[in-house]
């Protein structure tokens, strides 16, 4: 756990140029070609991950470790399909805090496939992944994101705001650690939500040691510490929420 916290404002409020030189950054032959089979952009490291590859696939940046895709754009589709189940536009969400922002999937996709704005609080362990998120993804984001080099544990243990919706997707390869499985934990991202707030959190359910671990956090912690949980069944991962009236009918 890191003792103290890095954090790096990034005002998203980029310029044309700016915005162009990203877009070179991958010819277009790539991009075309992506549609037909993924592209490798990059293979890098990491003290938190020993491996780290950047693809372009199907157009959209794509992070991966061994076992795990951490982002993937908009076609993030656990994400995606969850913020689609959820009546957005009549929840008053104007702060968010992401925990484990990878490429920065969820403000990606909120903003470009459901055309919202909001405050971004996004906390990611890994440095070497916030550069590889500044590098390729970020300048296309105009969203305001405050992103903080922190581990979720100890940021959450000292952090005073409040958030209206809270996004968890916290993996090291393709494993939760456990302090983020434990009552304490969640306790602690509940005292984080304004009023109304909404806690998603991602979990594997991919095969059948993955969704017995799920179930079993689900229905020994998740809804102890919230009563009124329910879960989305996403294909391959559950997406738990701290409420059910958040859903479409």
């Amino acid at each position: 756990m890191q003792q103290t916290i890095q954090e790096i404002s990034i005002s998203m409020e980029h310029s044309t140029t700016a915005l162009d030189e990203c877009i070179q950054k991958v010819p277009t032959w790539k991009k075309l070609l992506s549609y037909v089979y993924p592209v490798k952009i990059e293979c890098t490291s990491s003290s938190v991950n020993p491996q780290l590859d950047v693809l372009l696939k199907q157009g959209r940046y794509q992070l991966c470790t061994p076992n795990a895709v951490y982002s993937y754009g908009d076609l993030y589709d656990n994400f995606t399909r969850s913020f689609d189940a959820m009546e957005l536009d009549l929840l008053d969400i104007r702060k968010v805090l992401v925990l484990g922002f990878g490429l920065g999937s969820v403000p990606t996709i909120l903003e470009k496939v459901f055309e919202k704005q909001y405050d971004y609080t996004a906390v990611e362990i890994d440095k070497k992944i916030i550069d590889l998120a500044k590098k390729y993804v970020l300048p296309e984001i105009t969203s305001s994101i405050d992103i903080i080099c922190d581990d979720a544990l100890h940021f959450v243990g000292h952090c005073k705001e409040k958030f209206d919706l809270i996004a968890i997707d916290l993996f090291i390869d393709d494993k939760v650690p456990l302090a983020f499985e434990q009552n304490d934990f969640l306790e602690k991202i509940k005292s984080l939500l304004s009023p109304d707030g909404i806690v998603l959190y991602n979990r594997l359910s991919f095969n059948k040691k993955d969704l017995t671990a799920t179930k079993e956090f689900y229905d020994r912690h998740f809804q102890e510490v919230f009563p009124n949980a329910t879960f989305l069944d996403v294909d391959g991962n559950w997406m738990l929420l701290n409420r059910t009236d958040v859903l479409r009918s």
